[in-house]
């Protein structure tokens, strides 16, 4: 048989069985049926002269070929779907990942880049997930405990927040009596802020939000009181549509950080789309800034 016949779909089919050695776990993953993975498997085996699995009651196992072909077939698919995924994207385009949650300081960093570098083009895709993936994505701004390879952008810091049309709480116990807005399905950052107050009280009304982003937008329409993050409500804050009726900022130990594309596969303009969201990010001052600007403002 000519080697130009080689059946690559069958190199694809024994990739993904020899991960799982299950073909019905294969067949799921490759969308086709079990007995379509062992005739590409079988054409496969065919043009090799040699059997690439055994086939035992409990599953399959590789054999000594089977073995030895495995690394080098899937260092080379690997470098076959990277060039074909450099080749299918558009090249114009630096495609970042990023939470919802965000947004609010994230929009206006690249609407300020655009208009500087116009010819950089950043392709936005949003998420609710905090994965650390960058999957088909030249980098991804991730939210949790900051991991070594990534380029911080700012500390999570927290204080309540809330619309000045609101009665305004002189003392934190006077809290009791307001709605209490969750930008999580728990109440863990509002136990968070309370702990550092030294403060248990009782969250007789409450409403939950999917993200911080959320919980914000419901602060400004009155709806409440929540907690966020200073960098995140900076521009409501600095603005008035939002006051901290409170000095004290509490840092929660997650971080806001970006995840980049390493080496050749990395979009040409990255570097320059990092480093501008690295030089926006606020100073480490910054919250503590805002704190004694809302209190000079409440006091005024």
């Amino acid at each position: 048989m000519s080697r130009s016949a080689l059946p690559l779909n069958g190199i694809h089919a024994f990739l993904v069985t020899a991960r799982h050695l299950n073909l019905t776990h294969a067949a799921l993953e490759l969308h086709i049926t079990q007995g379509a993975v062992s005739r590409k498997i079988a054409a496969l085996e065919a043009w090799l002269g040699f059997a690439l699995f055994e086939r035992h009651a409990r599953g399959l196992r590789l054999t000594p070929q089977g073995k030895a072909l495995l690394p080098e077939w899937q260092q080379g698919y690997d470098l076959l779907l990277s060039a074909a995924q450099k080749a299918s994207r558009r090249q114009d385009a630096v495609r970042l990942k990023a939470p919802t949650c965000a947004l609010r300081w994230l929009l206006p960093c690249l609407v300020a880049l655009e208009q500087q570098r116009p010819d950089i083009h950043v392709e936005l895709t949003t998420t609710l997930e905090h994965v650390s993936q960058l999957e088909n994505f030249d980098a991804a701004m991730v939210y949790g405990k900051a991991q070594s390879q990534a380029t911080v952008l700012f500390e999570e810091q927290i204080t309540p927040v809330m619309s000045p049309d609101l009665p305004r709480p002189t003392q934190p116990e006077a809290l009791e009596r307001m709605t209490f807005l969750h930008p999580t399905q728990d109440k863990r950052d509002w136990q968070l802020w309370l702990a550092e107050q030294h403060l248990s009280l009782t969250m007789a009304r409450n409403q939950h939000f999917a993200t911080m982003d959320l919980a914000i937008g419901a602060a400004l329409q009155g709806f409440g009181i929540t907690v966020a993050d200073t960098t995140l409500a900076a521009s409501e804050l600095r603005s008035g549509r939002l006051v901290a009726p409170f000095p004290l900022v509490v840092k929660t130990g997650a971080s806001y950080s970006l995840l980049q594309r390493k080496g050749t596969s990395a979009h040409p303009a990255l570097a320059e789309v990092v480093a501008w969201l690295a030089q926006s990010a606020p100073s480490p001052g910054f919250a503590s800034e805002m704190g004694s600007h809302q209190t000079k403002h409440t006091q005024s």
